[in-house]
């Protein structure tokens, strides 16, 4: 048998290391989400550098907590802190442009959210390891509102900055039928409702109808929709986005990110084949993960596999029968489900994305 050296793993002992720096980095997502989660990065970026005790005050949570809290925050790089031998006296600080990855919800730096969906899945550990053994699952609104709210906000930035002037004004003949007066817009699985948002602000004469299962997600898109000012040109469906009632003439009929998730992703790719109109664009947006398995994945196949093993694969296998996809859908797999669907050709669109790949579907 091959050792760590010829196959390309670890040494045993490099593996040990490994996985202690892996430890070291989930306590640290666990600080990230006590620290979104009890404000205390938001107040250093906007009141300014604190002591624990100030700190505490400002958020009303506990100072020895907090000293703990702000202890391991300097000790692990996230936070600068001023000399002081005493403890209690030190004050720390956000360094400047950090709170773009840890406070700034519209930056497409921002990553805190992370931190609500890490708790979140480990939070439901038990269910889990019965999932595994007995081939359940763990539905989505298990996980609850971090988890809600953590996929909305991570995908937010990207939608409400990029979404129309990066991709989809880039996609042949998309944007001109977009601008046209009247062009109407079906998204399935809306979650937060950002990107129907961005598609109804930057196309100002569409209308957009958004699909979703989920009751307490339609529930979150519909208030933002109405926060954004946009209830008028934007509506949100409490329905499965597998009915084959669902009727539409559509310009564009897009689903960004979600077709992985679902348990019977040909009947959604036949509802979105049925109501896209003549001439329209149906669009997938989905992970950009390799053609084929190959061992020793980068970082984007060991990020994905994160995700399905503790959130997609299981809340897909929660409704059966079920296709079981799992986040890590591979070309190969999302052609054969839209061949299944009834199109007859799929295009990967020339469109760069660091975790996303973006797919054509052709009648």
């Amino acid at each position: 048998m091959a050792d760590g050296a010829e196959s390309g793993l670890a040494a045993p002992e490099e593996l040990v290391g490994r996985l202690l720096e892996s430890a070291i980095g989930s306590m640290d997502i666990f600080a990230v989400y006590a620290g979104e989660k009890l404000g205390l990065y938001r107040s250093l970026h906007q009141e300014g550098p604190a002591t624990p005790a100030e700190l505490a005050a400002r958020t009303g949570t506990h100072e020895r907590y907090i000293r703990e809290w702000l202890e391991q925050q300097a000790t692990t790089g996230i936070l600068a802190v001023g000399p002081s031998s005493d403890g209690s006296a030190r004050r720390y600080s956000l360094p400047a442009g950090y709170e773009a990855v840890l406070v700034d919800g519209d930056s497409e730096l921002f990553v805190a959210p992370v931190g609500r969906f890490v708790a979140s899945a480990f939070a439901q550990a038990p269910g889990l390891l019965n999932a595994y053994r007995s081939g359940g699952g763990v539905p989505w609104e298990a996980y609850g509102e971090d988890m809600r709210t953590a996929q909305a906000d991570f995908n937010r930035p990207f939608f409400i900055n990029s979404l129309v002037p990066g991709y989809l004004s880039q996609v042949p003949g998309l944007d001109a039928a977009l601008k046209t007066p009247g062009a109407r817009v079906a998204e399935i699985g809306p979650g937060g409702g950002w990107a129907a948002i961005a598609i109804a602000r930057g196309y100002p004469g569409v209308r957009v109808d958004g699909f979703d299962l989920d009751a307490a997600s339609v529930d979150m898109a519909r208030a933002n929709v109405a926060a954004a000012g946009l209830s008028d040109r934007v509506t949100i469906h409490h329905r499965d986005a597998g009915d084959g009632s669902i009727a539409g003439d559509y310009d564009l009929v897009a689903a960004f990110e979600c077709i992985h998730d679902v348990p019977d992703p040909v009947s959604v790719l036949r509802t979105m084949g049925r109501l896209v109109k003549p001439g329209g664009t149906v669009l997938v947006m989905d992970e950009g993960v390799g053609e084929e398995f190959g061992a020793i994945g980068d970082f984007t196949e060991r990020l994905m596999y994160g995700f399905s093993l503790t959130v997609c694969l299981p809340d897909g296998m929660s409704h059966q029968p079920s296709a079981g996809t799992g986040t890590v859908m591979r070309p190969p797999v999302f052609r054969r489900y839209a061949e299944q669907a009834g199109f007859s050709r799929v295009d990967i669109l020339p469109l760069e994305h660091d975790l996303f790949r973006f797919y054509a579907l052709v009648p």
